[in-house]
């Protein structure tokens, strides 16, 4: 990685824009069959986009033990993310376990931070900003991870920087739990379509069998579940089965 000036000379009215930007964009994360991991890599692409002095931007996830990389605009970066999972300690781990942003200059983390120093230096990364992507915040968060910013100049991120991240990880948080329950919430009715689906397959098999062989539903569902068995098909798509080739006929 190398400094990006293109950055350079933002006000404090262009930040505020930029950031009100990638806000505007969160609420485009309404599409739900769209994977957890690409709603993740726009929002980390929106950010880059949106914090001055941002080169690079990677989102971590923390479940339980594992602790992962899951979007990030640069890979490059994935080697200062895999130096704080190792030594299991770092700016970003850092924002995750105290759910507070963490703002550091990597000349000055050398000591605190050894693992974390030595990535980013080798990339050229001098400055980072790590702040908390938390869910559920009613429940006192149900924590996520992290939004990670690199900066290849000295001081690249202040105060205001910290400000903003944190209104746009909020943001964030919000929208991707609402994105979370929306897809939970279609899961469940997918699962009710194909059951009801799948009933409706097995009745109209059960009432072809009665009509072809003049036997009773229970005789009839009878004989479906022992085929079911005899070829290891599961009753729904036995039934289906049955019912194309009866169409076939």
């Amino acid at each position: 990685m190398s400094p990006d000036d293109g950055g350079a000379g933002y006000t404090t009215s262009d930040r505020f824009d930029a950031v009100a930007g990638a806000l505007e964009r969160l609420r485009g994360l309404h599409d739900i069959h769209e994977p957890l991991q690409a709603v993740l890599q726009r929002f980390a692409e929106s950010a880059r986009d949106a914090i001055d002095g941002a080169d690079a931007v990677s989102v971590t996830t923390v479940n339980g033990d594992v602790t992962r990389t899951v979007a990030a605009t640069d890979e490059r970066v994935l080697q200062i993310d895999e130096a704080q999972y190792a030594a299991g300690d770092g700016p970003c781990l850092e924002a995750a376990r105290t759910k507070q942003p963490v703002r550091a200059l990597v000349r000055e983390a050398r000591e605190r931070w050894p693992d974390f120093a030595a990535a980013a230096e080798r990339l050229e990364v001098r400055s980072y900003l790590s702040a908390p992507l938390l869910i559920d915040d009613e429940n006192d968060g149900d924590l996520v991870g992290a939004l990670d910013v690199y900066g290849c100049t000295d001081g690249a991120f202040d105060p205001l920087d910290t400000a903003l991240l944190r209104m746009l990880t909020l943001a964030a948080s919000a929208a991707i739990s609402t994105w979370r329950q929306l897809r939970q919430a279609r899961d469940v009715i997918d699962q009710l379509d194909e059951a009801l689906t799948s009933r409706a397959e097995i009745e109209q098999a059960k009432g072809a069998l009665m009509a072809l062989n003049k036997i009773s539903a229970d005789e009839a569902f009878e004989r479906l579940v022992k085929l079911s068995q005899d070829s290891n098909v599961k009753l729904r798509v036995l039934s289906r089965q049955l019912l194309v080739s009866l169409r076939a006929e």
